[in-house]
């Protein structure tokens, strides 16, 4: 698969900020194609790893279009919290995936831990697993991470997820402050990507 370039690609998610990224990373040639194409629902992510869910993704919307798929699973880590909320970093938004929820929820759990965490330079960071899959044969699946810090409160519009809340290393603005140009140079799917541009 790797001698053969790919010409046309499913991009396995229903997070339009993942698809807007994902797709400024893909190469022009590449034809793609969003799971709105289709009208599918996302899978039950039961996997104990995000390289295992993301594999579960790309599998599923694989065999259900035929079509090679591009899947990503990723979240934040926060050390103090024992690396919470992980793979369970998009739950943490409830049943809507409300972002605001998910982190309101993280400065919750920072309190309960430690009430000063706001002086301490709470340790965090940003991972993302991409998966390729045709069917159910798995071509490769990659890690990329990017470490950081919390902020003491959400800063910046921009982004999604739990950008407002992350400043990576050496940075001082949280990447919802940053231009997504600035930020897709530097993130967790940025640092997986690189680890995929052979197969693309």
């Amino acid at each position: 698969m790797s001698k053969q370039k790919i010409k046309q690609l499913l991009i396995g998610t229903n997070n339009k900020g993942k698809l807007r990224e994902i797709r400024s990373l893909l190469p022009n040639y590449i034809k793609i194609y969003s799971t709105s194409n289709f009208k599918l629902k996302s899978p039950a992510e039961n996997g104990k790893t995000f390289e295992e869910n993301s594999l579960i993704k790309s599998k599923h919307f694989s065999k259900k279009t035929g079509l090679i798929c591009l899947a990503d699973d990723s979240g934040l880590e926060v050390d103090h919290l024992d690396k919470r909320p992980g793979i369970y970093s998009a739950r943490w938004g409830g049943k809507s995936g409300d972002f605001n929820k998910a982190i309101k929820k993280v400065f919750r759990e920072l309190d309960k831990k430690d009430k000063n965490w706001k002086n301490k330079k709470i340790k965090a960071r940003f991972v993302c697993a991409l998966s390729i899959s045709h069917l159910n044969k798995k071509i490769t699946c990659v890690v990329g991470k990017v470490e950081g810090r919390i902020s003491n409160e959400p800063k910046g519009k921009n982004g999604f997820g739990y950008d407002p809340i992350f400043i990576p290393l050496k940075k001082s603005k949280t990447f919802g402050e940053m231009k997504p140009s600035q930020k897709y140079k530097m993130d967790h799917r940025y640092q997986a990507f690189k680890k995929l541009k052979r197969f693309l």
